[in-house]
């Protein structure tokens, strides 16, 4: 049977299903970085990060916080509800790297306590601009109660990802989230949580087992994929 797809994105692709409250999502092999300026694909990207993506979030699951997932199909695919994506991304940061440093000079490794939470404009055309709470309320992206709550949720994560990784010697630098309107109007966790989306140190070191090799090109992107699987004990 052909699916029909709505949307194909830099690392996914969204299928409708005969179910109108549900999609089906395609991870794809492609990795980019720079809002899409390098690209690549890489063998067993899509699977890989889907794997990462079940284990995180039957991880958070466990601790009611709620998600997109309704089921996964395969390797590759997954069946969730079918979100209004809010076109922002949520990135929290407990320690400085990336984007933060280049714009606000950190050094690279400074502690954020508490962490810091941050909106980005979800637009590669504008190159992801950081938005104010007030920008958020002016471009009608969201209102503040629902900006609050997608905070603390945000927030939520981190302290489950956080406190997991680091009983496997891996410190969870920062993260990118993002999130989505279920028809109802209920504001849900979307998107994946991998390597991509995510930045791992080895505990105690700068080492990253993330998509910062490929940006800074310091190794073979799976193999630090698979490195981290391994470290987590996720087969995959």
């Amino acid at each position: 049977m052909m699916l029909t797809m709505l949307y194909e994105g830099k690392a996914k692709k969204v299928f409708a299903t005969n179910n109108p409250q549900e999609v089906i999502v395609y991870f794809k092999d492609d990795a980019t970085a720079f809002n899409g300026e390098k690209k690549d694909v890489f063998l067993d990207k899509g699977r890989v990060n889907l794997a990462f993506t079940r284990y995180f979030f039957e991880l958070l699951h466990s601790h009611n916080i709620k998600t997109h997932i309704v089921s996964f199909i395969d390797d590759v695919s997954l069946k969730a509800q079918k979100v209004n994506i809010i076109p922002m991304e949520v990135v929290v940061r407990n320690k400085s790297a990336g984007s933060i440093c280049k714009r606000l000079g950190f050094q690279k490794g400074m502690n954020f306590t508490p962490p810091l939470c941050e909106f980005y404009l979800k637009d590669d055309s504008l190159g992801d601009p950081i938005l104010c709470r007030e920008h958020i309320r002016y471009m009608d992206i969201l209102e503040e109660k629902e900006l609050s709550e997608i905070e603390q949720t945000a927030l939520e994560v981190n302290t489950v990802l956080s406190e997991h990784m680091d009983s496997f010697g891996v410190t969870l630098v920062d993260f990118k989230l993002e999130f989505g309107k279920t028809a109802e109007g209920e504001i849900i966790l979307a998107d994946e949580i991998s390597p991509d989306t995510c930045r791992f140190w080895v505990k105690g070191t700068m080492e990253s087992l993330d998509k910062d090799v490929y940006r800074e090109e310091k190794g073979d992107l799976i193999s630090s994929y698979k490195r981290l699987a391994d470290i987590l004990g996720l087969k995959l």
